[in-house]
């Protein structure tokens, strides 16, 4: 079985990292099938079938942090959604024991959020990444392609991770031209990121090329949708420049 490891990467959001893919091997597994993903379509999953042991990818990470001691955050991530792992909070509380100084930091879709045993386990990050695309119904479906889950129950779990959370919480939304990035989406994400009262919130659009045939928006518009959010709200336009 191939090594869980990647990177070190430079990350537009959080810096040096090095990674942990959760599935591995290449294969999607993920409970949404978003229009934007670079990776291959791929049929939508709700749990996995095959995965590591938390000791193996820890023992992993702890060689790859010998090769690689100045980067500033260990990343879980995943060819699909990490959530799924099952062994999720065994995995993060050994990592948190060779970690050190480094920020533990895992990006998911958020579509777990309302399952006790995953946000448990969330609450072990140093730094958790939810995305929220669309907090419209019809504009979620389509830009998501989920798997049982609402926009609205979305933002009702988020909103209560968040009471329970101690640690940075980061929502992303990414854009894809003429699906979420009417006036209508935009003012119900306002709405939404006003309730769940994340740390930051990026802003971002396509960035490598994606399974379907979509199109991203400009960086002015992500710019203009950003100043018209509330100015409460701590907002960051992701781009490579």
């Amino acid at each position: 079985m191939s090594s869980s490891i990647f990177g070190p990467v430079l990350s537009r959001r959080f810096g040096l990292s090095l990674g942990i893919d959760l599935v591995g091997d290449g294969l999607k597994k993920c409970n949404y099938d978003c229009l934007y993903c670079e990776l291959p379509k791929a049929a939508k999953v709700s749990s996995l079938d095959e995965y590591k042991t938390p000791e193996l990818i820890t023992s992993e990470v702890e060689t790859a942090l010998t090769r690689h001691p100045d980067i500033d955050f260990i990343t879980v991530t995943a060819n699909g959604e990490p959530t799924l792992y099952p062994m999720l909070g065994e995995l993060a509380t050994l990592l948190r024991k060779i970690k050190g100084s480094k920020k533990l930091l895992i990006l998911s879709n958020g579509s777990t959020i309302c399952d006790a045993k995953v946000v448990k386990a969330l609450k072990l990050f140093d730094v958790v990444k939810l995305s929220i695309d669309s907090a419209l119904e019809g504009s979620f479906k389509k830009i998501d392609r989920p798997l049982d889950i609402t926009p609205a129950k979305l933002i009702e779990c988020m909103s209560s991770f968040r009471d329970e959370y101690d640690g940075i919480l980061v929502l992303e939304s990414l854009f894809v031209k003429g699906v979420n990035d009417s006036a209508e989406d935009i003012e119900a994400l306002n709405k939404a990121y006003l309730r769940i009262r994340a740390d930051r919130i990026d802003l971002s659009t396509i960035d490598r090329p994606p399974a379907y045939n979509v199109d991203k928006i400009s960086e002015d518009e992500l710019m203009r949708i950003a100043s018209t959010l509330d100015k409460s709200l701590m907002v960051s336009v992701a781009t490579r420049k």
